[in-house]
């Protein structure tokens, strides 16, 4: 069976009211991917965003509403310089070719993660594909750039910290206290608007979240592939989405009879 016939088969079986709102994914397994084939990591990058490509546009076609992607973290800094200005020039080139097709698409472009300490290029670049997509609602593409859980943690805390102090100058450190619950501190997340995700994917097959999302995938699903990212095919793809509505989502609760 040809590998299109097998990626249509397991798209008829994925339940179309059952389909997760939110999927995240931590792409992985690009630099062991050029490695392997005795190319430089940066070969690896390239080809990863033709899974990319892949990946955003049927999420938006299978009816995906938010698809987060982990790009690059906080901790990628410490990659070797030339990697690190070849993927930003890759970002560059990304947002630029993909304007129009994002339009045509109906996709929505958003980044989460410290933008500001990106360099002022790639800012720009951001600010205006985030413009001109703004008004699409078929899919929001969340990108996570200078992204890491625990310093979004922060970030929100000292937002919600500063903006209770300012507003709340009357109660005491008590009723300040007991003010903050998890809608409150969701709302000062990078994500806030967003649903948690419900699925989420890591290629490469490595057992961990690398600082990815940590407070908003308590729940979530997790589905974990030895593919490398840039191997990553749409029959992955379904593959994922299919395992997910197989799950028993109880959120720590126990199924009715």
């Amino acid at each position: 069976m040809k590998k299109n016939s097998i990626s249509e088969d397991i798209l008829k079986s994925i339940d179309q009211n059952r389909l997760p709102k939110h999927i995240a994914i931590i792409m992985d397994g690009n630099g062991r991917w050029a490695t392997k084939k005795g190319l430089p990591r940066t070969a690896g990058h390239k080809r990863g965003m033709d899974t990319v490509d892949m990946v955003v546009t049927k999420s938006r076609d299978l009816g995906i509403k938010v698809l987060t992607l982990y790009a690059f973290s906080t901790e990628n800094w410490r990659r070797p310089e030339k990697e690190v200005n070849f993927l930003m020039r890759l970002l560059k080139t990304y947002l630029i070719i993909q304007r129009k097709k994002m339009m045509r698409n109906n996709i929505k472009f958003n980044v989460i993660g410290r933008i500001q300490e990106l360099p002022a290029i790639i800012r720009k670049e951001i600010e205006k594909t985030v413009k001109i997509t703004s008004g699409n609602t078929a899919l929001t593409l969340n990108i996570a750039l200078n992204y890491g859980g625990r310093v979004e943690i922060i970030d929100a805390v000292r937002k919600l910290f500063k903006d209770l102090l300012a507003v709340k100058k009357d109660l005491n450190a008590t009723d300040l206290v007991n003010s903050i619950d998890e809608e409150t501190i969701s709302n000062y997340l990078y994500t806030a608007g967003f649903p948690d995700p419900d699925l989420l994917i890591r290629t490469s097959g490595e057992l961990r979240v690398s600082n990815f999302l940590l407070w908003q995938i308590a729940y979530s699903e997790i589905y974990i592939t030895d593919t490398l990212w840039p191997d990553f095919s749409e029959t992955d793809f379904y593959m994922a989405v299919l395992d997910y509505q197989k799950r028993d989502r109880r959120y720590g609760g126990v199924k009715s009879i």
